[in-house]
């Protein structure tokens, strides 16, 4: 793939390389070109300074041209070097490589010479296919006027030779650094995607659904965090699945109990005969708690679905919270007294105006006084305490019950959880009174031991506040 982050990884290494490399190389080959050359402008400096000296101090009485043919010799010569004398209309007088030409006016250095400046050029000439430096610098008589130009001249052949020799070297190294940083980028890459392309496909097999499937990174870094997040997920997927699929086998169980009885009884109550009357009442009275039930738990799973799906909407109205726990209590007491526990309610503020949806409220302490009182022994007891906190209205619903395990504390509140207890139903009525009590922006905290007790304790803001508006 050409968009895989391997290549990408490679190609952004060699983009940064070779830029570097080109840079670098440029200022080197620049730097040499520059030093070399200033090199050899400073020695024709020199013997140029040298000559005029000698021209000011001894020819500068006579006339150019008689100097240029009889006293040419006296100006310092060098192998080296083309010198060159020329007169003050650009005509070469002479040359000591006797090259005459008649266009040195069209070279900048000639001109800037004859208007009194020291200047150089490097380029080309007509009779030679190297490029050349020149130096040229005026020569003025004893009234100090420029009569002509003292020029000279050197051959660049062998220092750009020596120039394209370190340039060619220069490159033959870059090429090197290029190739090794592409091997050691291929590597890095390596070390980088291997590890991704293991957990691509971990997590492609986990959304396939095999969720038992793990990522065997041992490292210490960004992607092994990535890894053990994901086995994590993994693994919290696998409970919340498990979790669910209790919830249903829990649910039909459930659901199963009452119509199993329901249809039992009908049957019998078809083939009864006419003077087994109380037999057809018992029978008519345990269908119409049996259908009771079923109809409950019907309505659970309906107002269950209603707050996942978040469809669930509050009808507000103003009423005393304070008289509601204990209508409740009051329609709970012979429940409780069939189980054998006693009901203790202490409302100790008669009076507490709330804002909120009065049925929900209802439900939400028929479900935790139920859990209360199924959870709790013969001859156990179970309390409703509320009482007022600043500006909210506490509820507390206590009992001495068989408690809930530590393990079992952190997920109560969780959907689909059931707790390990064989009292323990269908595992969704603790996260509907939760998400009852979170609509109406309050909370709900439960303090458990087990074998000793559980207080659920529910904290509700009696001003309304922008959270507890209607979903």
């Amino acid at each position: 793939m050409n968009k895989s982050i391997g290549n990408r990884i490679i190609n952004s290494f060699l983009i940064i390389i070779v830029l570097t490399v080109s840079i670098i190389d440029t200022l080197l080959i620049t730097g040499y070109r520059q030093y070399y050359y200033s090199a050899i402008e400073s020695n024709m400096r020199y013997r140029l300074d040298n000559a005029v000296d000698v021209y000011q101090k001894n020819y500068s009485l006579y006339p150019l041209e008689d100097l240029a043919k009889e006293q040419i010799d006296l100006i310092p010569r060098s192998d080296h070097f083309q010198v060159q004398i020329i007169n003050s209309k650009g005509d070469v007088l002479s040359d000591s490589l006797g090259v005459f030409q008649d266009n040195v006016l069209l070279y900048t250095d000639v001109r800037k010479a004859l208007e009194g400046n020291v200047s150089s050029r490097v380029g080309v000439v007509d009779y030679s296919k190297d490029s050349i430096m020149s130096l040229s610098a005026p020569l003025k008589n004893n009234n100090n006027h420029i009569v002509g130009v003292l020029r000279y001249s050197v051959s660049l052949s062998q220092v750009n030779d020596q120039i394209r020799t370190i340039t060619l070297i220069l490159l033959g190294m870059s090429l090197l650094v290029i190739f090794v940083i592409l091997l050691v980028s291929m590597v890095l890459a390596r070390s980088i995607v291997n590890p991704i392309k293991e957990l691509t496909a971990v997590a492609e097999k986990m959304a396939d659904g095999h969720y038992r499937e793990r990522a065997k990174l041992e490292r210490d870094d960004e992607l092994g965090k990535l890894g053990y997040t994901l086995n994590t997920l993994a693994e919290e997927v696998l409970k919340k699945d498990q979790i669910k699929n209790d919830f249903i086998s829990s649910i039909s169980h459930e659901l199963r109990t009452p119509l199993t009885s329901i249809k039992g009884w009908a049957s019998i109550l078809m083939n009864l005969q006419e003077d087994e009357w109380e037999l057809y009442e018992e029978g008519l009275n345990i269908i119409q708690n049996e259908s009771d039930r079923l109809a409950k738990m019907v309505e659970e799973l309906l107002d269950f679905s209603r707050y996942i799906s978040g469809r669930i909407s509050l009808d507000k109205e103003m009423f005393n919270i304070a008289s509601t726990c204990e209508a409740v209590c009051t329609q709970m007491e012979p429940k409780a007294r069939l189980a054998h526990v006693r009901l203790i309610k202490d409302i100790e503020n008669p009076v507490a105006i709330f804002i909120g949806d009065e049925n929900r409220i209802k439900q939400l302490l028929i479900n935790l006084l139920d859990n209360a009182i199924k959870f709790t022994n013969d001859h156990g007891w179970v309390k409703l305490s509320t009482y007022v906190e600043k500006d909210h209205f506490i509820i507390l619903v206590s009992d001495n019950g068989v408690g809930i395990s530590k393990d079992d504390l952190d997920h109560v509140k969780e959907k689909f959880y059931k707790g390990k207890h064989s009292k323990s139903h269908s595992g969704i009525g603790l996260s509907i009174a939760d998400e009852i009590v979170k609509l109406h922006g309050g909370q709900m905290d439960i303090y458990s031991e087990l074998n000793v007790g559980t207080t659920i304790k529910i904290s509700l803001a009696l001003e309304e506040k922008e959270e507890t508006s209607e979903k």
